[in-house]
Protein backbone atom coordinates (compact mmCIF):
# COMPACT_ATOMS: atom_id res chain seq x y z
CA UNK A 1 0.00 0.00 0.00
CA UNK A 2 1.62 3.42 -0.93
CA UNK A 3 1.49 6.37 1.23
CA UNK A 4 -1.46 7.89 -0.62
CA UNK A 5 -3.72 5.02 -0.44
CA UNK A 6 -2.86 5.27 3.46
CA UNK A 7 -3.74 9.61 3.22
CA UNK A 8 -6.85 8.13 2.16
CA UNK A 9 -7.63 5.30 4.63
CA UNK A 10 -6.50 7.75 7.88
CA UNK A 11 -10.01 9.69 6.97
CA UNK A 12 -11.98 6.76 7.62
CA UNK A 13 -10.29 5.46 11.28
CA UNK A 14 -13.30 7.34 12.90
CA UNK A 15 -16.09 7.21 9.99
CA UNK A 16 -18.90 4.92 10.47
CA UNK A 17 -21.85 4.31 8.85
CA UNK A 18 -25.17 3.26 9.87
CA UNK A 19 -25.41 0.46 12.24
CA UNK A 20 -22.01 1.65 14.00
CA UNK A 21 -20.35 0.09 10.33
CA UNK A 22 -17.46 1.29 9.30
CA UNK A 23 -17.72 3.44 6.37
CA UNK A 24 -15.36 1.62 3.04
CA UNK A 25 -15.84 -1.58 4.41
CA UNK A 26 -17.51 -4.50 2.92
CA UNK A 27 -19.87 -7.27 4.48
CA UNK A 28 -16.79 -10.54 4.47
CA UNK A 29 -16.12 -12.13 8.04
CA UNK A 30 -12.99 -10.60 8.64
CA UNK A 31 -14.21 -6.58 8.61
CA UNK A 32 -17.16 -8.29 10.87
CA UNK A 33 -14.63 -9.18 13.30
CA UNK A 34 -12.97 -5.81 12.84
CA UNK A 35 -16.28 -4.16 13.45
CA UNK A 36 -17.04 -6.19 16.83
CA UNK A 37 -13.99 -4.92 18.10
CA UNK A 38 -14.28 -1.47 16.69
CA UNK A 39 -17.38 -0.70 18.36
CA UNK A 40 -20.22 -2.18 20.58
CA UNK A 41 -23.23 -1.68 22.80
CA UNK A 42 -22.45 -1.52 26.57
CA UNK A 43 -25.14 -2.92 29.52
CA UNK A 44 -25.48 1.37 29.81
CA UNK A 45 -27.34 1.45 26.50
CA UNK A 46 -24.19 3.39 25.01
CA UNK A 47 -21.80 3.02 21.67
CA UNK A 48 -18.41 2.03 22.68
CA UNK A 49 -15.64 2.43 20.42
CA UNK A 50 -12.51 4.86 19.69
CA UNK A 51 -14.49 8.21 18.81
CA UNK A 52 -17.09 7.79 21.64
CA UNK A 53 -14.06 6.81 23.92
CA UNK A 54 -11.56 9.79 22.94
CA UNK A 55 -15.32 12.07 23.89
CA UNK A 56 -14.05 11.45 27.35
CA UNK A 57 -11.61 13.86 29.05
CA UNK A 58 -10.03 11.36 30.74
CA UNK A 59 -9.64 9.27 28.22
CA UNK A 60 -8.10 12.00 26.08
CA UNK A 61 -5.65 13.25 28.28
CA UNK A 62 -4.89 9.60 28.99
CA UNK A 63 -3.78 8.50 25.06
CA UNK A 64 -2.55 12.03 24.31
CA UNK A 65 -0.32 11.86 27.71
CA UNK A 66 1.37 8.60 27.16
CA UNK A 67 1.41 9.11 22.82
CA UNK A 68 3.02 12.56 23.52
CA UNK A 69 5.30 11.65 25.87
CA UNK A 70 6.81 8.63 23.90
CA UNK A 71 6.63 10.37 20.64
CA UNK A 72 8.98 13.32 21.96
CA UNK A 73 11.52 11.17 23.26
CA UNK A 74 13.09 10.54 20.04
CA UNK A 75 14.61 6.99 19.53
CA UNK A 76 18.45 6.23 18.64
CA UNK A 77 20.66 3.72 17.13
CA UNK A 78 23.28 2.28 18.70
CA UNK A 79 26.23 -0.29 18.25
CA UNK A 80 27.57 -2.57 20.90
CA UNK A 81 31.20 -2.01 21.08
CA UNK A 82 34.00 -4.40 22.01
CA UNK A 83 34.73 -3.27 25.30
CA UNK A 84 31.49 -3.08 26.38
CA UNK A 85 30.54 0.09 25.83
CA UNK A 86 28.25 1.59 22.80
CA UNK A 87 29.27 3.74 19.44
CA UNK A 88 26.38 5.67 18.50
CA UNK A 89 25.13 5.13 14.84
CA UNK A 90 23.94 8.26 13.29
CA UNK A 91 24.71 6.53 9.93
CA UNK A 92 22.85 3.59 9.98
CA UNK A 93 19.88 3.02 8.10
CA UNK A 94 17.76 2.51 11.01
CA UNK A 95 18.44 5.51 12.27
CA UNK A 96 17.22 7.27 9.07
CA UNK A 97 13.75 5.12 9.56
CA UNK A 98 13.43 5.60 13.30
CA UNK A 99 14.81 8.64 14.14
CA UNK A 100 14.57 10.90 11.21
CA UNK A 101 11.89 10.42 9.09
CA UNK A 102 9.60 6.99 8.98
CA UNK A 103 7.52 8.13 6.02
CA UNK A 104 7.00 11.60 3.98
CA UNK A 105 4.50 12.35 5.62
CA UNK A 106 4.81 12.37 8.81
CA UNK A 107 7.58 13.38 11.61
CA UNK A 108 8.62 10.68 13.77
CA UNK A 109 7.12 12.00 17.36
CA UNK A 110 4.14 12.46 14.67
CA UNK A 111 4.44 8.48 13.83
CA UNK A 112 5.16 7.29 17.40
CA UNK A 113 2.77 8.94 19.15
CA UNK A 114 0.17 7.79 16.61
CA UNK A 115 1.51 3.86 17.33
CA UNK A 116 1.50 4.50 20.79
CA UNK A 117 -2.33 5.99 20.40
CA UNK A 118 -3.44 2.84 18.31
CA UNK A 119 -1.91 0.54 21.40
CA UNK A 120 -3.98 2.04 23.69
CA UNK A 121 -7.09 2.14 21.65
CA UNK A 122 -7.00 -0.59 19.95
CA UNK A 123 -4.38 -2.86 21.43
CA UNK A 124 -2.43 -3.05 18.48
CA UNK A 125 -0.34 -0.38 16.46
CA UNK A 126 0.14 -1.57 12.46
CA UNK A 127 2.29 0.03 9.87
CA UNK A 128 3.69 -1.59 6.33
CA UNK A 129 6.95 -1.96 5.49
CA UNK A 130 8.42 -0.88 2.01
CA UNK A 131 11.61 -3.04 1.76
CA UNK A 132 14.77 -2.41 -0.27
CA UNK A 133 16.42 -5.43 -0.27
CA UNK A 134 16.48 -6.06 3.66
CA UNK A 135 16.43 -2.49 4.60
CA UNK A 136 13.45 -1.08 5.50
CA UNK A 137 13.23 2.10 3.98
CA UNK A 138 9.62 3.83 4.89
CA UNK A 139 6.74 2.72 7.21
CA UNK A 140 3.36 3.44 6.61
CA UNK A 141 0.90 3.83 8.99
CA UNK A 142 -2.49 1.16 9.13
CA UNK A 143 -5.50 1.49 10.33
CA UNK A 144 -6.04 -0.98 13.05
CA UNK A 145 -9.58 -1.50 12.84
CA UNK A 146 -9.05 -2.60 9.41
CA UNK A 147 -6.64 -5.06 10.01
CA UNK A 148 -7.50 -9.30 10.89
CA UNK A 149 -4.17 -10.95 12.31
CA UNK A 150 -4.90 -14.93 11.20
CA UNK A 151 -2.46 -18.04 9.95
CA UNK A 152 -2.62 -19.08 6.97
CA UNK A 153 -1.77 -23.20 6.00
CA UNK A 154 1.25 -23.30 6.69
CA UNK A 155 0.84 -21.93 9.80
CA UNK A 156 2.46 -18.22 9.23
CA UNK A 157 0.90 -15.14 10.10
CA UNK A 158 -0.35 -12.91 7.71
CA UNK A 159 -2.57 -9.76 7.69
CA UNK A 160 -5.65 -8.81 5.88
CA UNK A 161 -6.13 -4.61 5.19
CA UNK A 162 -9.04 -3.37 3.99
CA UNK A 163 -7.50 -1.24 1.39
CA UNK A 164 -10.62 0.79 -0.22
CA UNK A 165 -12.94 -1.85 0.23
CA UNK A 166 -10.36 -4.66 -1.17
CA UNK A 167 -8.77 -7.11 1.03
CA UNK A 168 -5.04 -7.28 0.55
CA UNK A 169 -3.05 -9.71 2.63
CA UNK A 170 0.63 -9.12 4.13
CA UNK A 171 3.08 -11.32 4.98
CA UNK A 172 4.39 -11.34 8.67
CA UNK A 173 7.80 -9.46 7.33
CA UNK A 174 5.70 -6.92 5.68
CA UNK A 175 4.08 -5.48 8.80
CA UNK A 176 5.62 -3.92 11.68
CA UNK A 177 3.46 -4.78 14.48
CA UNK A 178 3.74 -3.08 18.11
CA UNK A 179 1.12 -4.94 20.77
CA UNK A 180 -0.48 -3.97 23.56
CA UNK A 181 -1.23 -6.54 26.21
CA UNK A 182 -1.59 -9.82 25.04
CA UNK A 183 -1.81 -13.53 26.71
CA UNK A 184 0.55 -14.58 24.14
CA UNK A 185 -1.42 -14.51 20.84
CA UNK A 186 -1.23 -12.86 18.04
CA UNK A 187 -2.83 -9.59 18.89
CA UNK A 188 -3.00 -7.27 21.42
CA UNK A 189 -6.07 -7.11 24.18
CA UNK A 190 -8.07 -4.29 23.39
CA UNK A 191 -9.29 -1.53 26.34
CA UNK A 192 -12.57 -1.02 24.91
CA UNK A 193 -13.41 -4.78 24.63
CA UNK A 194 -12.27 -5.27 27.99
CA UNK A 195 -13.37 -2.33 29.20
CA UNK A 196 -16.53 -1.65 27.40
CA UNK A 197 -18.57 -1.30 30.41
CA UNK A 198 -16.91 0.87 32.63
CA UNK A 199 -16.12 3.33 29.13
CA UNK A 200 -19.98 2.64 28.96
CA UNK A 201 -20.36 4.08 32.46
CA UNK A 202 -18.50 6.98 31.65
CA UNK A 203 -20.07 7.95 28.88
CA UNK A 204 -23.78 7.59 29.79
CA UNK A 205 -22.66 9.84 32.84
CA UNK A 206 -21.46 12.15 30.60
CA UNK A 207 -24.35 12.54 28.54
CA UNK A 208 -26.67 12.81 31.88
CA UNK A 209 -25.07 15.91 33.35
CA UNK A 210 -24.63 17.38 29.53
CA UNK A 211 -28.76 17.43 28.97
CA UNK A 212 -29.21 17.94 32.60
CA UNK A 213 -27.78 21.83 32.10
CA UNK A 214 -28.59 21.53 28.68
CA UNK A 215 -32.72 20.97 29.86
CA UNK A 216 -31.76 24.39 32.79
CA UNK A 217 -31.77 21.83 35.36
CA UNK A 218 -35.69 21.22 34.75
CA UNK A 219 -37.87 18.27 36.22
CA UNK A 220 -39.72 16.26 34.74
CA UNK A 221 -43.59 15.05 36.20
CA UNK A 222 -47.12 14.61 36.16
CA UNK A 223 -50.28 16.81 35.96
CA UNK A 224 -52.74 16.24 38.57
CA UNK A 225 -56.30 17.43 36.45
CA UNK A 226 -58.23 16.95 39.91
CA UNK A 227 -61.49 16.00 38.70
CA UNK A 228 -61.25 16.84 35.16
CA UNK A 229 -60.74 14.18 33.00
CA UNK A 230 -59.01 15.18 29.64
CA UNK A 231 -60.04 14.17 26.46
CA UNK A 232 -56.40 12.68 24.35
CA UNK A 233 -56.44 15.82 22.19
CA UNK A 234 -56.67 18.08 25.54
CA UNK A 235 -53.60 15.42 26.85
CA UNK A 236 -51.90 16.20 23.21
CA UNK A 237 -52.52 19.85 23.74
CA UNK A 238 -51.19 20.09 27.40
CA UNK A 239 -47.90 18.38 26.70
CA UNK A 240 -47.15 20.76 23.51
CA UNK A 241 -47.93 23.46 25.83
CA UNK A 242 -45.26 22.04 28.25
CA UNK A 243 -42.56 21.31 25.86
CA UNK A 244 -42.62 24.66 24.66
CA UNK A 245 -41.07 25.75 28.06
CA UNK A 246 -38.67 23.57 28.17
CA UNK A 247 -34.71 24.12 27.67
CA UNK A 248 -32.23 26.80 28.44
CA UNK A 249 -34.05 29.35 26.43
CA UNK A 250 -37.31 29.24 28.74
CA UNK A 251 -35.70 28.92 31.73
CA UNK A 252 -37.90 31.69 34.41
CA UNK A 253 -40.55 31.42 32.32
CA UNK A 254 -43.99 31.37 33.96
CA UNK A 255 -46.43 28.62 32.31
CA UNK A 256 -50.36 28.95 32.65
CA UNK A 257 -52.32 26.53 34.29
CA UNK A 258 -56.16 25.37 34.23
CA UNK A 259 -58.38 25.68 37.41
CA UNK A 260 -57.57 22.18 39.51
CA UNK A 261 -54.85 21.58 37.60
CA UNK A 262 -51.03 20.72 39.76
CA UNK A 263 -47.53 19.63 38.43
CA UNK A 264 -46.15 16.43 40.56
CA UNK A 265 -42.68 16.74 39.37
CA UNK A 266 -40.71 13.31 39.37
CA UNK A 267 -37.79 14.14 41.78
CA UNK A 268 -34.45 12.83 40.63
CA UNK A 269 -31.69 14.78 42.08
CA UNK A 270 -28.63 14.85 40.49
CA UNK A 271 -26.77 14.83 44.31
CA UNK A 272 -28.92 12.02 45.27
CA UNK A 273 -27.85 9.86 42.10
CA UNK A 274 -23.99 11.15 42.97
CA UNK A 275 -23.53 12.41 39.67
CA UNK A 276 -20.27 14.40 40.36
CA UNK A 277 -19.03 11.79 42.39
CA UNK A 278 -19.22 8.70 39.85
CA UNK A 279 -17.68 11.10 37.09
CA UNK A 280 -15.16 11.33 39.91
CA UNK A 281 -14.69 7.86 40.20
CA UNK A 282 -14.86 7.32 36.29
CA UNK A 283 -11.40 9.28 36.11
CA UNK A 284 -9.82 6.99 38.10
CA UNK A 285 -11.29 3.66 36.50
CA UNK A 286 -10.55 5.31 33.40
CA UNK A 287 -7.01 5.93 34.28
CA UNK A 288 -6.66 2.34 35.67
CA UNK A 289 -7.29 1.22 31.98
CA UNK A 290 -4.62 3.35 29.98
CA UNK A 291 -2.35 2.91 33.16
CA UNK A 292 -1.70 6.70 33.73
CA UNK A 293 -1.34 7.81 37.62
CA UNK A 294 -4.74 10.51 37.79
CA UNK A 295 -2.57 13.15 39.37
CA UNK A 296 -0.64 13.32 35.88
CA UNK A 297 -3.59 14.62 33.61
CA UNK A 298 -5.08 17.19 36.85
CA UNK A 299 -7.16 15.17 39.35
CA UNK A 300 -5.56 15.11 42.54
CA UNK A 301 -7.84 13.01 44.84
CA UNK A 302 -9.30 14.65 47.99
CA UNK A 303 -6.56 15.99 50.33
CA UNK A 304 -3.67 15.10 47.75
CA UNK A 305 -1.72 17.94 46.38
CA UNK A 306 -0.35 19.22 43.12
CA UNK A 307 3.43 19.69 43.93
CA UNK A 308 5.96 18.85 46.26
CA UNK A 309 7.97 15.96 46.68
CA UNK A 310 5.11 13.66 46.36
CA UNK A 311 4.05 14.16 43.28
CA UNK A 312 7.49 13.99 42.01
CA UNK A 313 8.21 10.72 43.36
CA UNK A 314 4.48 9.31 41.81
CA UNK A 315 5.83 10.75 38.08
CA UNK A 316 9.17 8.48 38.98
CA UNK A 317 7.11 5.60 39.84
CA UNK A 318 4.84 6.16 36.96
CA UNK A 319 7.89 6.33 34.58
CA UNK A 320 9.60 2.87 36.25
CA UNK A 321 6.48 1.25 36.18
CA UNK A 322 4.19 1.97 33.09
CA UNK A 323 6.49 3.81 31.07
CA UNK A 324 9.44 2.13 30.70
CA UNK A 325 7.84 -1.17 30.10
CA UNK A 326 6.28 -0.15 26.86
CA UNK A 327 9.74 1.56 26.04
CA UNK A 328 11.43 -1.88 26.13
CA UNK A 329 8.57 -3.20 24.15
CA UNK A 330 8.91 -1.02 21.65
CA UNK A 331 12.54 -1.34 21.38
CA UNK A 332 12.52 -5.06 21.13
CA UNK A 333 9.81 -5.17 18.58
CA UNK A 334 11.74 -2.58 16.50
CA UNK A 335 14.75 -4.64 16.85
CA UNK A 336 13.19 -7.79 16.05
CA UNK A 337 10.87 -6.67 13.38
CA UNK A 338 13.46 -4.56 11.12
CA UNK A 339 16.82 -5.10 11.77
CA UNK A 340 18.10 -8.47 9.38
CA UNK A 341 18.75 -11.20 11.79
CA UNK A 342 22.74 -11.21 11.41
CA UNK A 343 22.40 -7.34 12.78
CA UNK A 344 20.64 -7.92 15.81
CA UNK A 345 23.80 -9.04 18.20
CA UNK A 346 25.46 -5.57 17.66
CA UNK A 347 22.81 -3.34 16.71
CA UNK A 348 20.04 -2.18 18.91
CA UNK A 349 17.58 0.85 18.66
CA UNK A 350 16.90 3.15 22.40
CA UNK A 351 14.78 5.51 23.48
CA UNK A 352 16.22 8.49 25.04
CA UNK A 353 15.13 7.94 28.54
CA UNK A 354 16.86 11.44 29.44
CA UNK A 355 14.23 13.15 27.04
CA UNK A 356 12.05 13.61 30.06
CA UNK A 357 14.43 15.35 32.07
CA UNK A 358 15.00 18.07 29.62
CA UNK A 359 12.76 20.80 31.24
CA UNK A 360 14.16 20.19 34.82
CA UNK A 361 17.75 21.65 34.82
CA UNK A 362 18.48 20.95 38.58
CA UNK A 363 17.91 16.94 37.95
CA UNK A 364 20.22 17.41 35.20
CA UNK A 365 23.01 19.44 37.09
CA UNK A 366 22.50 16.85 39.86
CA UNK A 367 22.99 13.88 37.31
CA UNK A 368 26.12 15.41 35.49
CA UNK A 369 27.50 16.18 39.03
CA UNK A 370 27.19 12.84 40.32
CA UNK A 371 28.77 11.30 37.16
CA UNK A 372 31.55 13.65 36.73
CA UNK A 373 32.23 13.43 40.29
CA UNK A 374 33.01 9.21 40.28
CA UNK A 375 34.82 8.57 36.67
CA UNK A 376 31.36 7.83 34.86
CA UNK A 377 31.09 10.93 31.99
CA UNK A 378 33.60 12.93 30.78
CA UNK A 379 33.14 16.79 30.65
CA UNK A 380 32.92 16.48 26.86
CA UNK A 381 30.39 14.59 26.77
CA UNK A 382 28.28 16.57 29.47
CA UNK A 383 28.42 19.57 26.98
CA UNK A 384 27.86 17.60 23.86
CA UNK A 385 24.67 16.60 25.99
CA UNK A 386 24.12 19.63 26.47
CA UNK A 387 24.40 20.71 22.36
CA UNK A 388 27.28 23.00 23.34
CA UNK A 389 30.90 22.87 21.78
CA UNK A 390 33.80 20.47 22.71
CA UNK A 391 36.84 22.47 24.53
CA UNK A 392 40.69 21.20 24.63
CA UNK A 393 41.62 18.90 27.29
CA UNK A 394 37.62 18.26 28.28
CA UNK A 395 37.67 14.44 27.00
CA UNK A 396 38.77 12.92 30.56
CA UNK A 397 37.30 11.03 33.37
CA UNK A 398 37.67 12.44 37.10
CA UNK A 399 36.84 11.45 40.76
CA UNK A 400 36.31 13.78 43.85
CA UNK A 401 39.34 13.73 44.83
CA UNK A 402 40.39 16.93 43.74
CA UNK A 403 38.44 16.14 40.45
CA UNK A 404 42.27 14.92 39.23
CA UNK A 405 42.15 12.61 36.23
CA UNK A 406 41.84 8.63 36.84
CA UNK A 407 45.13 7.92 35.45
CA UNK A 408 46.75 10.88 37.87
CA UNK A 409 45.50 9.29 41.17
CA UNK A 410 49.06 7.58 42.25
CA UNK A 411 51.06 10.25 40.86
CA UNK A 412 49.38 13.06 42.64
CA UNK A 413 49.34 11.29 46.01
CA UNK A 414 53.06 11.86 46.84
CA UNK A 415 52.77 15.65 45.58
CA UNK A 416 49.50 16.11 47.77
CA UNK A 417 51.45 15.03 50.98
CA UNK A 418 54.03 16.82 50.07
CA UNK A 419 51.71 19.79 49.88
CA UNK A 420 50.30 18.80 53.50
CA UNK A 421 53.51 18.83 54.73
CA UNK A 422 54.72 22.36 53.47
CA UNK A 423 51.48 23.87 55.04
CA UNK A 424 52.09 22.24 58.67
CA UNK A 425 55.52 23.46 58.16
CA UNK A 426 54.72 26.98 57.83
CA UNK A 427 51.81 26.71 60.11
CA UNK A 428 53.25 25.05 63.27
CA UNK A 429 56.72 25.19 62.58
CA UNK A 430 57.41 21.95 61.57
CA UNK A 431 56.24 18.92 58.80
CA UNK A 432 53.46 16.70 59.39
CA UNK A 433 54.91 13.75 59.98
CA UNK A 434 57.33 15.52 63.10
CA UNK A 435 54.05 16.85 64.55
CA UNK A 436 52.25 13.68 64.68
CA UNK A 437 55.12 12.18 66.49
CA UNK A 438 55.25 14.77 68.89
CA UNK A 439 51.85 14.53 69.70
CA UNK A 440 52.22 10.32 69.96
CA UNK A 441 54.54 10.78 72.69
CA UNK A 442 53.12 13.66 74.78
CA UNK A 443 50.05 10.96 74.70
CA UNK A 444 52.54 8.18 76.29
CA UNK A 445 53.95 9.97 79.16
CA UNK A 446 54.85 7.57 81.60
CA UNK A 447 54.56 4.77 79.51
CA UNK A 448 57.48 2.58 77.26
CA UNK A 449 58.32 4.62 74.37
CA UNK A 450 56.73 7.97 76.13
CA UNK A 451 58.61 11.11 77.65
CA UNK A 452 59.75 10.70 81.34
CA UNK A 453 57.26 12.48 83.72
CA UNK A 454 59.82 14.76 84.97
CA UNK A 455 60.55 15.87 81.62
Amino acid sequence: MGIGTWVGSVTRWFGTGESGKLSGAPEDEPTRQSIRYASGIDSAGQTVNQKTTLGLPTAWACVALKSEVVGSMGMGVHEKANDGGRIDRNDHWLYDLVHEEPNRDQTPSEFWGGMVASMDLWGNGYAEKEMLGQRTTALTPLAPHLVTVARNRNNERVYRYMDRGQQEELPADKVLHLRGLTMGGDVGLSVMEYGRRTLGGAIAANKTAAETFNGGLQLSGFMETGTTKLTPDQRADLVEIFDSFRGQAMRGSIVPLEKDFKFAPLRMNPVDVQLLESRGWDVEELCRLFGVFPILIGHAAKGQTMWGSGVEQILLGWQTLRLNPLLRKIEQSVKKQLLPMADRKRIYPEINREALMAADSAARAALYSAFGQNGVMTRGEMRTRENLPSLDGDDFLTVQSNLVKLADLGKVAGAEQGARSALMNLLFGGDVEAIIDARVKAAMVGHNGGLRLED
